[in-house]
């Protein structure tokens, strides 16, 4: 597993990268639009103090009419109270869309990881997946309710107030225009500077990420192996190495705010300046230089903002570009235009049919066809073991039954129906699948066990219970209802493998699909669990991962796999009596060994 994704070949720094939040925006247009007209009239009523203080000054304070002050102050309240409205309008529309548009992101983007195949997340750190659905979708949340409303409205805020100065004393408005073109250049230059290191620690994160839940899941391992030092050395050499990246980062934007504050600063000595000379020769009136200054002060804001909001605009852009790294994921295992369901029987013929497979590589052709020249018929009711050394294909094979991966050549068939002639939904509810590896869910037992049959019945959970010999659960808390934990720690390994073989069985599938369930039950409950599950296997097409000889001795015949061929299809005596390898095979396990001796 790959500790971070490929770069996608396009520049993802570019502030174009933020359309992709367009469709998710779209269905709140109207509460976007509202949160802008909202923040944009709330910005410019504050441009009517200044024209307001200078009628003040150039009238009732210089005629001395202190009737004439009412009107005027009344006006400035009542913009005040205007502006107070709209701020909460803004505040109302900005909360809601911002908090909508999260959730339809979030949702989106699970469901898409849900829909991705099996050979994408295997090339993904879980870190870097996690990173991307938690705190990507955060920050493009905050930049949606607040930095992209007040980038807009600030330039159109700025843009208004040029004019504005410009209208009020031009050649005052000149200076303040002339003063921008180094804070523009400056600012661009840096500001990609600054989303290269945000993309940095970004995928830093999502690295770190990976290492936290690594150490969490395999507590049990580290600490048995006392290898709690080395766990927190990997750990700390990538903390170290985003400690750095955000300093870099912080760097940045230090030098970014310090260019944003310094200029207005600068500017407004400048106007000071100006101002009093332009007063002293009578260009200009002492109100007019007092609302030229003040609609200055209104530029302030925005000016210093514009560091921040597009520095934020920037890690947004970022984040697009990491969530959309997963959308456009291609779904390479998905439903056939038009399929419908078909009739599938219970138990049902599987065949594979010169079936190959290739594993695929980053950029998506396959790296090695594995040609596994499958063309193996397992009959209704008939169970077949798959026998082979490791790397021979036994787990691909049963992979791509239920489409956990897709065939490279020739078909898998059930009934005669091509698997990919079937809605995955149908697929996998007359395909059932355990694995070696149980995993479990931080859900009820019940639930854990109804995962691919929500609909099943307490006698069908009780039967399924009885058959993985999984009576345990009664002894628990609260019974089926008791939550067993995430990963199902709480429980053994065999208990976890017996919940997982129920889930299997439950509501006898049309074909069971074994890899090596059993591994992990001592001989006692494996005794117990395989006399059960005869009688399920009798009732079901099923396909068993066999590494161990009682599972063998489950299935009706036994297909020999070698370097991903099966070159030997029989029964187990058959076999042993006839194929040397398959002897070979057996004698490399102590346990089949015995069983081989026996059966001489």
């Amino acid at each position: 597993m790959t500790e971070t994704p490929p770069a996608p070949a396009a520049d993802r720094g570019r502030l174009s990268s933020l359309t992709r939040l367009w469709p998710f925006a779209r269905p709140y247009r109207g509460l976007v639009a509202l949160t802008f007209v909202g923040a944009l009239l709330a910005t410019l009523t504050q441009l009517v103090i200044p024209l307001v203080t200078e009628a003040v000054v150039d009238g009732p304070i210089a005629d001395g009419d202190r009737a004439g002050l009412v009107p005027l102050l009344a006006l400035a309240l009542g913009f005040g109270i205007a502006e107070a409205a709209l701020f909460f309008l803004r505040r109302w529309a900005m909360n809601i869309s911002s908090l909508q548009i999260e959730r339809d992101l979030r949702d989106t983007l699970y469901q898409r990881l849900q829909r991705l195949p099996i050979a994408f997340h295997e090339g993904w750190s879980s870190g870097q997946l996690l990173s991307r659905a938690t705190s990507d979708v955060s920050t493009i949340r905050r930049f949606v309710g607040f930095g992209g409303v007040f980038l807009v409205v600030n330039l159109v805020t700025c843009v208004v107030v040029g004019a504005l100065l410009l209208l009020t004393c031009w050649p005052l408005g000149v200076a303040v225009l002339v003063t921008t073109v180094p804070l523009t250049f400056f600012g661009v230059r840096w500001e990609g500077r600054y989303n290269a290191q945000s993309r940095q620690v970004q995928d830093q994160y999502g690295d770190l990420a990976t290492d936290v839940e690594e150490a969490v899941q395999g507590i049990r391992v580290v600490k048995s192996l006392g290898r709690s030092g080395l766990v927190f050395s990997r750990y700390d050499r990538k903390a170290v190495r985003l400690r750095r990246l955000e300093l870099e980062k912080v760097r940045t934007l230090a030098l970014i705010w310090c260019l944003f504050e310094f200029h207005p600063q600068i500017t407004l000595a400048v106007l000071l300046v100006g101002g009093a000379l332009a007063v002293s020769s009578g260009a200009l009136t002492v109100g007019g230089l007092v609302g030229f200054i003040a609609l200055f002060t209104v530029l302030l804001w925005p000016i210093l903002s514009l560091g921040f909001l597009l520095a934020q605009a920037q890690e947004t852009a970022s984040a697009c570009d990491r969530i959309g790294e997963l959308l456009d994921a291609p779904l390479t295992v998905t439903d056939r235009p038009g399929v419908r369901p078909q009739p599938v029987g219970t138990p049902a013929r599987l065949r594979f049919e010169h079936v190959r497979f290739g594993f695929p590589g980053a950029g998506g052709p396959v790296l090695t066809d594995v040609d596994l020249d499958v063309d193996l018929d397992v009959a209704p009711g008939e169970t077949v073991a798959l026998v082979g050394a490791t790397g021979s294909g036994k787990t691909t094979m049963t992979a791509l039954v239920a489409r956990l991966l897709d065939v490279t050549g020739g078909r898998v068939t059930l009934d005669g129906h091509d698997i990919r002639d079937l809605p995955l939904v149908q697929l996998r509810t007359v395909v059932a699948t355990a694995f070696e590896e149980a995993t479990l869910f931080s859900m009820s037992v019940r639930e854990n066990v109804t995962l691919g049959r929500p609909d099943a019945g307490d006698d069908q959970v009780a039967e399924a219970l009885r058959v993985a010999q999984a009576d345990f659960v009664h002894d628990l808390p609260w019974g089926l209802d008791t939550r067993i934990g995430e990963q199902g720690l709480s429980l053994s390994g065999g208990q976890r493998q017996r919940l997982a073989l129920a889930r299997a069985v439950l509501g006898r599938p049309s074909v069971l699909v074994l890899d090596d369930p059993l591994s992990a039950l001592d001989v006692h409950t494996e005794a117990l669990v395989e006399q059960a599950l005869r009688d399920v296997l009798a009732q079901t097409t099923a396909l068993v991962v066999a590494h161990r000889a009682s599972t063998v001795l489950l299935a009706d015949r036994v297909a020999l796999l070698e370097g991903g061929r099966i070159t030997a299809v029989g029964r187990h005596t058959d076999l042993l009596a006839e194929v040397p390898a398959y002897r070979a095979l057996l004698s490399s396990d102590s346990e089949l060994a015995g069983t081989a001796e026996r059966d001489r």
